[in-house]
């Protein structure tokens, strides 16, 4: 037995500020995927799905039932015959793999789900997001809801703010452009909730909260903007001045051996460095005008082009 496939997702922008109402933009990532399943052979990686999965079950019964309801006795018995959740998703990445796992749950054993086929209005991509908020915080403590929304929709989410997302296109690749978006692997495995921790407690200083405003939010709203005009120039421009304010105040969430490359970055234009996700480790992001030249400059690390411009 063998589910639908659930896919990765990459936030291009909006890490953080979306918690303070910046716009943002996610991607789904089809390089990644997983699916529920049952085997008669479990590996110990599944098993230890399946046991997680066991403590998800008991977290989702004690959902507000107004919000979602779920066919419990159906979830519970196939956990009990052993269903895991397979998947090539790397975890503490940045790249959703709770967020897989939510979609999928939502999507197979959820009573009246919203389904990808019907009109998706305002409303109900709100609605979505309300219940894998609540659904992904079981594994965050805090969740947007933002990952399990892109990858049960499939689609490019714009978010405009907290109350206002949609399903959005996004320019077309160019396959001859030099420029792209691509993953950096870091090679340490990121926890979520620490790095969120550390947020909120610096979201208690004022200074940081006009730098979140003032700097952090105006240059991923103006990145959101250009990346949908297809402004590319003005692009590079505004990421280059969101890598500065990311390595000047979220220090914590920058590995300690990548403060120097993510500078050097900076000063040679070559190629400019952002947080996926939460940061702490996983995937850095990166965007470069001439992928090699990146490459060049990057030899030493495992890159992984995701869009071209």
């Amino acid at each position: 037995m063998k589910g639908p496939l659930f896919y990765s997702k990459i936030l291009l922008f909006g890490e953080y500020g979306i918690i303070k109402d910046s716009k943002g933009l996610s991607i789904p990532y089809n390089f990644y995927n997983g699916a529920l399943k049952t085997d008669k052979n479990p590996s110990l990686e599944a098993k230890e799905s399946n046991e997680s999965l066991k403590r998800f079950v008991k977290y989702l019964t004690k959902i507000n039932p107004t919000l979602v309801t779920f066919d419990i006795e159906i979830l519970q018995n196939d956990v009990q015959n052993g269903m895991y959740f397979d998947s090539s998703i790397p975890q503490g990445y940045g790249v959703g793999s709770s967020g897989a796992l939510v979609a999928a749950i939502y999507d197979k054993y959820a009573k009246d789900n919203i389904t990808v086929l019907e009109n998706l209005t305002r409303e109900k991509l709100l609605k979505l997001k309300a219940i894998f908020s609540e659904m992904e915080s079981f594994f965050h403590g805090k969740s947007s809801g933002l990952d399990p929304l892109n990858s049960y929709l499939s689609l490019p989410i714009l978010i405009n703010s907290k109350d206002n997302i949609e399903a959005t296109g996004i320019p077309t690749q160019s396959t001859s452009g030099k420029g792209a978006v691509f993953l950096l692997d870091s090679g340490i495995v990121g926890e979520t909730a620490p790095m969120v921790r550390i947020f909120m407690e610096n979201m208690k200083k004022e200074g940081f909260r006009s730098m979140l405003k003032e700097q952090f939010i105006k240059h991923t709203d103006a990145c959101v903007e250009d990346f949908l005009k297809g402004d590319i120039k003005s692009l590079f421009s505004n990421t280059k001045q969101l890598s500065k304010v990311v390595l000047n105040n979220f220090k914590p969430m920058i590995p300690k051996q990548f403060h120097a490359l993510w500078k050097k970055g900076i000063e040679t234009n070559e190629y400019y460095l952002k947080l996926c996700g939460s940061g702490g480790g996983g995937y850095i992001l990166g965007f470069t005008p001439d992928i090699d030249i990146a490459q060049k400059a990057l030899k030493s690390y495992k890159l992984e082009v995701v869009y071209n411009f």
